[in-house]
């Protein structure tokens, strides 16, 4: 979902959903703050929107204060799918809810996660082998030839689905353009 922006050429895009709020009002929050939404829509009871990180045009470069958004009420999902990909930074994600950020974390180091209850996905991610015991590759230990990245190819998805599943994400395709990312 997140590895290929390919029907965005050129863009660096965050992949936003809402709940409690309603498409329009989703558009115009990111709006409000020198974003243009490239694709919405609505699924499954969430508002989503893709727009860019940055605004080229006007040299913004901030991050985007999703809390303004839902501060009067509602949830908000945030995957940033290239934080700096010219530095080659995973993509992180963001859930906030009435204006406060309740779990964050990169997908480079999801044990490491912050927010007002960091451990609001910990059972998900525990079931995915993202955190917890089994999450780290030890056979490398043993035998130094080991490649872990063999394996741990699918972390990205892993950590999509997790998220998908823990908030009831709806499922690509919602558009073609937000299926490419």
């Amino acid at each position: 979902m997140i590895d290929s922006a390919c029907e965005f050429p050129g863009h660096e895009v965050n992949l936003v959903f809402a709940r409690g709020l309603s498409r329009d009002a989703l558009v115009a929050g990111v709006r409000e703050q020198n974003r243009e939404a490239l694709a919405e829509g609505e699924a499954g009871g969430w508002a989503w929107a893709v727009h860019d990180m940055a605004n080229w045009e006007i040299e913004d470069y901030d991050d985007i204060d999703y809390t303004r958004i839902c501060a009067s009420g509602g949830e908000i999902v945030v995957i940033v799918t290239e934080p700096c990909s010219a530095k080659a930074h995973g993509p992180n994600f963001t859930y906030l809810r009435d204006g406060k950020w309740i779990v964050h974390f990169s997908f480079e180091d999801v044990e490491e996660r912050v927010g007002d209850n960091p451990d609001y996905m910990s059972a998900e991610l525990l079931a995915a082998n993202l955190i917890g015991p089994d999450a780290e590759c030890v056979a490398w230990e043993t035998d130094p030839s080991h490649d872990c990245d063999v394996h741990d190819f699918d972390k990205r998805e892993r950590i999509m689905r997790a998220i998908a599943a823990c908030f009831g994400l709806p499922s690509p395709p919602l558009a073609p353009e937000v299926a490419a990312l």
